[in-house]
């Protein structure tokens, strides 16, 4: 018993010092020379798969950004209409699955395109809907082909870029996230007050991105990985079924192999998941209600968050290649806990904002490393990397599903009083609650944090594809301890 202690303190401790990206070839390039020398393909790919994420965080917020004005169109209170949320999140983990499977197994082109245009058909029904329980429907369905975005726009984003620039692109890419928040933010604060159909028209904007995004994607190639698999396919002369038989063999040899890995993975998207939707999917009815904000003040306020996201993302993801992706994530939740009084106690607009700037910026910031850290980082088998991290986020996102509506209920026991209109009127107390939570869950993060596997700088890119044979056992194995497991990792895998 001893000995293990040791080994998992020598460990924790071990994951706290800085380590710069390692180098699995001998090129030896700057991060300067590697963007210089991505292809106009890489550079397509690469931004592709960002607005794809960018049209799955707009379309997801654009309920966050209209609680208010969705309670009055359905006389409902705050708790009610967040369980639409609540539905989105819960049937993502379905669409992950769907779409997952079908992107490992017949590539990373056609299931994105599907995927995006079901967003979009189930995101314009979101704007005409004309009762509640067809909008909680609606919802639930979008949630399902919202699930698939996550894992299919990061492997179409991330598989062909080269090692020396994967943390950056990462950070960059888990942004697309702040930046379709934003642009919900903008459109919310700019087009809905001045058009006739209100909250409608922000939902079939999205819609309309969506489906240029689908728009994209079909016109640009399959990924190089799946390209190369193809031709050693129909080389080998197999056919379909034998290569469905042969992906079924190989996703059951990766749970019996990796379930230890599942559900860590598991357990961590979930706390990335609360982090997020904890500090983001109230934070605009929370202005409103507990502060007193108008709605135009409490839009401006999520737009000055959302740039401290983006601008944490980006950092954190380059920061990552030289101190490691664990000491980054770490670092950038320890800030999170550091600003939360900011963000919950002032009543001014400029300290509240800049609360929101500085949150927003460590928890965008542990995400963008997230992003990269979701596949080789962690050891996740490489064939399987459009199905294993986006299954893990939208498990996760199931698990915590449920945010809005704790905050709201919360809110509901924990009462204050604020000046609003000349008199002295009590409110649910949303900041108590949501300072709460976000204490509780950053800690959390870093325990898990600290305790778990990394093997950043894996070539992922030249793995086998998951339906060809042996690809969930044929891979590159990271330097072993004198125990027999992989370096960096207190799993055995």
């Amino acid at each position: 018993m001893s000995s293990a202690v040791t080994r998992l303190f020598n460990h924790c401790f071990a994951n706290l010092i800085p380590r710069r990206e390692k180098k699995i070839d001998d090129s030896g390039l700057t991060l300067w020379q590697a963007i210089r020398g991505l292809t106009l393909i890489q550079w397509a790919h690469f931004w592709c798969g960002w607005l794809a994420w960018i049209c799955d965080s707009y379309d997801f917020f654009s309920v966050s950004l209209s609680v208010t004005a969705l309670e009055k169109q359905f006389s409902k209170d705050a708790n009610s209409i967040t369980t639409a949320i609540t539905l989105t999140l819960l049937f993502r983990s379905l669409g992950a699955i769907i779409f997952g499977i079908a992107s490992d197994r017949f590539g990373r082109k056609w299931p994105l395109v599907i995927n995006l245009l079901i967003a979009a058909a189930f995101e314009l029904g979101s704007g005409f809907v004309s009762t509640f329980t067809q909008f909680l429907v609606v919802r639930s369905f979008f949630g399902v082909a919202m699930g698939g975005i996550w894992g299919l726009a990061a492997s179409t984003a991330l598989e062909n870029l080269p090692v020396e620039v994967r943390g950056l692109a990462s950070g960059f890419l888990q942004e697309g996230y702040a930046v379709g928040y934003l642009l919900a933010a903008v459109v919310n604060l700019t087009l809905v007050p001045e058009t006739p159909t209100g909250w409608r028209g922000l939902f079939w904007l999205g819609a309309g991105l969506s489906i240029l995004a689908a728009a994209i994607r079909a016109v640009l190639p399959e990924s190089g990985v799946f390209l190369r698999a193809k031709a050693v396919e129909r080389a080998a002369g197999r056919s379909t079924k034998n290569k469905t038989k042969v992906f079924l063999r190989e996703t059951k040899e990766m749970l019996k192999n990796h379930w230890i890995l599942c559900c860590y993975a598991v357990v961590l998207m979930t706390g990335f998941n609360f982090l997020s939707h904890g500090s983001q999917d109230l934070y605009p009815t929370y202005l409103q209600t507990t502060k007193g904000f108008t709605p135009h003040d409490s839009t401006v306020a999520t737009i000055i968050g959302n740039c401290g996201a983006i601008a944490g993302g980006t950092i954190a993801g380059w920061l990552s290649q030289y101190i490691g992706r664990r000491l980054t994530i770490i670092l950038f939740v320890l800030l999170i806990g550091a600003f939360i009084p900011l963000w919950i106690l002032p009543a001014s607009f400029g300290a509240l904002s800049a609360g929101a700037f500085w949150v927003q910026f460590g928890v965008q910031g542990a995400w963008g490393v997230v992003r990269v850290s979701a596949s080789p980082c962690i050891n996740v088998p490489p064939a399987f990397r459009a199905t294993f991290p986006g299954v893990a986020y939208q498990m996760g996102n199931m698990v915590s599903s449920a945010s809005a509506q704790i905050e709201t209920t919360g809110g509901n026991h924990l009462k204050t009083t604020i000046f609003k209109d000349g008199t002295l009127q009590t409110v649910p107390d949303y900041a108590t609650v949501q300072g709460i939570l976000l204490g509780v869950v950053a800690a959390f993060v870093v325990l898990c944090t600290i305790v778990g596997p990394e093997n950043h700088g894996s070539h992922f890119e030249k793995y086998k594809a998951a339906f060809e044979e042996g690809a969930g056992r044929d891979e590159e194995m990271p330097d072993l301890d004198e125990h027999g497991n992989p370096i960096g990792c207190i799993f055995t895998m």
